[in-house]
């Protein structure tokens, strides 16, 4: 079945870009792409709540429903914040952000960039030492603040998956360089054996 890239994109749009996972899925985007083939409710994204609901149900002509709380529940916008004192540097929040909002260096203090933080919780967990909490913000973001927030979010998300697939293709690179080095070596070595 061919997919609808602009209803999808469409989708999307509306989506909250947290790129949480609490929807089931591994972002936004495969969110949308579910929704537009049928395989998820438009009533799994509990940072969207009900707001994003109504949206998707008129985007895709259907009747709006409360969100499933088997996905879990809609909060007002969240930000991480790490305990400075208590963070040891161990790097493990700086690869669960989804959008890199996080600063820092192996064994060095981390912190959140605030305003680029999605509240998606992911580095909560990984964090050996629970020195992440989670704080509502004090003014919860206008409608156009939202809107530029989703676009910034998703943005730095994509730059992201970008940077991972060049260092994955880039490892793989200097993998297969070193395999051959290495054979390369055992092939001259056998070779100047044989000659002796």
């Amino acid at each position: 079945m061919l997919l609808n890239i602009a209803a999808i994109d469409k989708i999307n749009a509306i989506l909250p870009q947290t790129q949480c996972g609490q929807c089931g899925y591994k972002g936004c985007n495969p969110y949308a792409e579910a929704i537009a083939l049928g395989q998820a409710d438009i009533n799994q994204c509990p940072p969207g709540g009900d707001e994003g609901i109504l949206e998707l149900a008129k985007l895709l002509g259907l009747n709006s429903k409360p969100l499933n709380p088997e996905f879990g529940t809609h909060k007002p916008k969240h930000v991480a914040v790490i305990v400075e004192e208590d963070c040891i540097g161990c790097v493990k929040c700086i690869a669960a952000c989804p959008v890199d909002a996080i600063l820092g260096a192996a064994k060095l203090m981390h912190t959140v960039i605030a305003a680029e933080c999605t509240g998606c919780e992911l580095c909560v967990a990984p964090c050996p030492v629970d020195c992440i909490v989670m704080k509502p913000l004090a003014i919860q973001p206008s409608p156009e603040q939202k809107t530029a927030q989703k676009l910034t979010a998703k943005r730095r998300f994509e730059a992201r998956n970008r940077r991972k697939e060049s260092e994955t293709l880039l490892k793989a690179e200097k993998a297969k360089q070193q395999k051959e080095a290495l054979l390369n070596r055992q092939s001259n070595d056998r070779a100047s054996r044989s000659s002796v």
